[in-house]
């Protein structure tokens, strides 16, 4: 049976495994997806439309440049019938060139279709993204490979995070008032 937090995990599953084949089963085939970027670090299209194109951008382009993805929603899942989600998350990888880490937080924003629960629109904002020296991937992966995938508790992450994270992406997510404020 499809749930919102079925929903979103499939999509995740998708993004962070370069899997575009599974977001038939997170997505409507009109669905639209929306980027808002507050750190200059990092770059997507602000607006996508449709499951083909949504694939591209999250899976085929992302999953070019990042290998080593790790998504995690800062909340409890959705409930079964919920038709809106709201959550921070924590995001870390590796690039394929170079072996530098990426670490970021923002919040999704979702909505879901009645009945079938695939999502019709996804905002994702992203308010921080840090690059790492490529010297911190063991560190980095050691932290994100241990956190309970997809939904984990937003202090268990933050308490396990190793030193090379930066104090403004721990407190960003420690913090459960900061994406509501646009921390």
């Amino acid at each position: 049976m499809q749930t919102p937090a079925r929903a979103i995990h499939t999509y995740l599953l998708a993004k962070d495994g370069n899997r575009p084949h599974l977001l038939r089963g997170a997505f409507a085939a009109s669905a639209v997806l929306e980027i808002v970027v507050n750190d200059p670090a990092i770059a997507f299209p602000p607006l996508t439309e449709g499951i083909d194109a949504i694939a591209d951008v999250v899976s085929r382009q992302f999953g070019r440049t990042y290998e080593n993805v790790y998504t995690f929603c800062l909340a409890d899942p959705p409930g079964d019938g919920d038709l809106a989600f709201t959550c921070r998350w924590l995001v870390g990888m590796s690039e394929k060139q170079g072996g530098a880490v990426r670490v970021g937080c923002g919040r999704y924003d979702w909505s879901f279709q009645p009945h079938s629960f695939l999502v019709e629109r996804l905002c994702i904002t992203i308010d921080r993204m840090h690059a790492l020296s490529a010297r911190d991937l063991d560190a980095a992966i050691a932290w994100l490979s241990a956190l309970p995938y997809p939904w984990c508790p937003a202090r268990r992450a933050a308490a396990a995070a190793p030193p090379v994270v930066p104090a403004t992406v721990i407190g960003y997510i420690a913090d459960p008032h900061a994406a509501a404020a646009g921390a």
